[in-house]
């Protein structure tokens, strides 16, 4: 994780986005430890008391479970159901802006699939 920090969200709702990349991404698994408290906030340069508060929204929220004594892992199937949730976002918050952005510019179709093929 780098310390790049937003001014627009508090960070520990940046810290807890980013966890959610990683499941998103595969970084952290199904079933796997969440990094300790101690050691995300002493590799980013956080109070521990911000890690915790985004850790324990994401335990709120049923992505990760407290298991005394060993710490928080990322609970099974939780995955598919993040993904799900962003495709929703994507598409009901982001994709009109993009696809406005997209007509604004007259880019067809042809156009960004030859970006994404590497051909522009």
């Amino acid at each position: 994780m780098t310390q790049t920090w937003r001014d627009d969200q508090p960070i520990w709702r940046q810290i807890k986005d980013r966890v959610l990349s990683a499941i998103l991404d595969g970084g952290i698994k199904e079933g796997e430890p969440l990094p300790s408290v101690r050691q995300v906030a002493l590799d980013l340069q956080v109070n521990p008391l911000t890690v915790s508060k985004a850790y324990q929204e994401l335990a709120d929220e049923g992505l990760v479970e407290r298991r005394r004594g060993l710490g928080m892992f990322v609970i099974e199937g939780v995955r598919q159901g993040l993904t799900a949730s962003e495709r929703t976002v994507f598409l009901k918050e982001e994709w009109p802006i993009v696809l406005a952005r997209i007509k604004r510019l007259n880019l067809s179709a042809r156009d960004l699939l030859q970006d994404i093929e590497g051909n522009g």
